[in-house]
């Protein structure tokens, strides 16, 4: 089956034919987190949507380099390039070193994606590893007319570029309407205009993150490493560039102009972002205080859940919907996805105990090929996992003896099943899980053997009254020509 990937791209506003700039090689770029608190939810949005492009990318047989940075420097609680950096902020709260704080939350958000099955990025570069190169920039964008200096700062002249470029092409947005709806911040005086924004800043007595340059001893603006990380390890133009929609203004529409201005070409050929997630309608975040952090979904330890949740049940819930597509948490939409993973996985390992036929009655061709379309189609998952639960309706009938697939079907309907679920949707079973499984597995063949001899005895009360009390806990126990089976309902 011949493969042609189509992509939204942002840029374009439109589904694009994926044609990368060096095949078989792609380079992908991903904003990573700002590491000054546990990741949450809305972290594993993007971290999840972007592990799904990497595994389908090299699935298809592309060498994908995959750069996720780290942010641990530069990022003002403004984005005007105002207020204190959220990384010293926090260790001068702990009264630690702002590595430190770092590297402690460097280490569990790691653990976190570790758990949800992210696969490693190729390269994960930090922004404070890269200040030569970010200052680098800096002079090439000085260059090149597009900034200026002021009182040991330097600012990106952004009403000069849009002059010659167009600064809002990414987000639709105007100059003229940016102008007109901008106010004017204290401490921002510094600045040709309020929207300009900051490539270096000079650090403030107080400021304890600074780097020695030409123009004061400071640090480089938020945006400025993403431009200065992926040109180092991906190129000047690359294929991929991907993160949050709430990323796309001004972060990277300022991407796209600092790159542009530096070395005169569009740095990337596709921006893909993922949509929000939501709690009640609005959206989640550490700024509107209501977020749930991973560490708590996997406990449970939070006020806005009724029980723990699994990481793969967190992972099946974020891919169930498009990752274009606004995703609304609640316990019921988790618990349903709970409860759809369990079938799914279920039903992945009832396949493994198929007996072929000497007929199909179901054409697993089609759904094979249903999963790939659905992939090539922006990388739908939700319709892939649709199909997939195609496959679980044709497994449970095979298995019930109302339907049948020869050996090459069944063979075919395993490969199927291995790919789409473990290789490209990265779901696996937990071990938790299965070691529940094997040990409930255990027992319930000693209850099963205990009700069967109940029944040869003709003691048809002991025996009813055993099935009864399983469906009481959500057991249910089904008789068959080859004795009785069990399921969890």
């Amino acid at each position: 089956m011949e493969h042609k990937l189509y992509i939204h791209n942002t840029l374009s506003r439109k589904k694009e034919l994926f044609e990368p700039i060096s095949s078989p090689h792609v380079g992908m770029y991903v904003c990573g987190p700002t590491v000054y608190g546990d990741a949450h939810l809305g972290h594993a949005r993007p971290a999840i949507t972007f592990d799904l492009v990497f595994r389908y990318l090299r699935h298809l047989g592309y060498k994908v380099r995959y750069v996720r940075n780290i942010t641990d420097v530069g990022h003002l609680e403004n984005d005007a390039d105002a207020g204190e950096d959220k990384i010293a902020k926090k260790a001068r709260l702990d009264q630690i070193e702002p590595m430190e704080v770092v590297q402690y939350f460097s280490d569990r958000y790691h653990r976190d994606m570790d758990r949800l099955n992210v696969l490693s990025p190729s390269i994960e570069p930090r922004a404070s590893g890269h200040i030569i190169e970010q200052i680098s920039m800096i002079d090439s964008i000085l260059e090149s007319g597009m900034a200026y200096g002021s009182e040991g700062s330097v600012y990106f002249d952004v009403e000069k570029y849009n002059k010659q470029y167009h600064y809002g092409k990414l987000s639709g947005r105007v100059l003229e309407d940016l102008m007109s709806n901008t106010r004017e911040l204290d401490g921002q005086n510094e600045k040709h205009n309020p929207f300009d924004f900051a490539l270096w800043k000079k650090a403030q007595p107080e400021h304890i993150m600074r780097w020695p340059s030409r123009w004061s001893d400071g640090f480089p603006g938020w945006h400025l490493e993403c431009s200065a990380m992926s040109a180092r390890y991906l190129g000047e133009r690359f294929d991929i560039h991907g993160g949050g929609m709430d990323l796309m203004f001004p972060h990277h529409e300022s991407e796209i102009a600092q790159s542009v201005a530096a070395n005169h070409t569009d740095p990337v050929k596709y921006w893909m972002h993922n949509n929000m997630i939501t709690i009640n309608g609005q959206k989640m975040g550490k700024s509107l205080g209501n977020f749930i952090t991973l560490g708590e979904f996997f406990s449970g330890e939070h006020s806005s859940l009724t029980k723990a949740y699994s990481a793969m049940t967190i992972r099946f819930f974020i891919l169930q919907a498009h990752y274009r597509s606004t995703l609304d948490f609640s316990n019921d939409a988790l618990m349903a996805a709970e409860k759809g993973l369990d079938r799914l996985m279920k039903a992945w390992a009832t396949l493994e105990k198929l007996v072929p036929s000497a007929l199909s009655t179901s054409d697993v061709v089609k759904l094979k090929n249903n999963c790939y379309e659905a992939m090539n189609d922006d990388f739908n998952s939700p319709i892939v996992i649709a199909n997939l639960f195609e496959g679980v309706r044709i497994i449970n009938s095979v298995h019930d003896k109302k339907e049948s697939l020869t050996a090459g079907d069944l063979e075919l309907l395993r490969e199927t099943f291995n790919t789409f679920i473990g290789e490209i949707l990265g779901l696996k079973q937990e071990e938790s899980s299965a070691q529940n499984n094997a040990g409930l597995e255990g027992v319930m063949q000693l209850v099963l053997e205990l009700r069967a001899n109940a029944k040869a005895a003709k003691d048809f009360a002991t025996a009813d009254k055993i099935r009864n009390e399983l469906t009481k806990i959500g057991i249910s126990v089904k008789d068959t020509k080859e004795g009785a089976t069990w399921s969890l309902d």
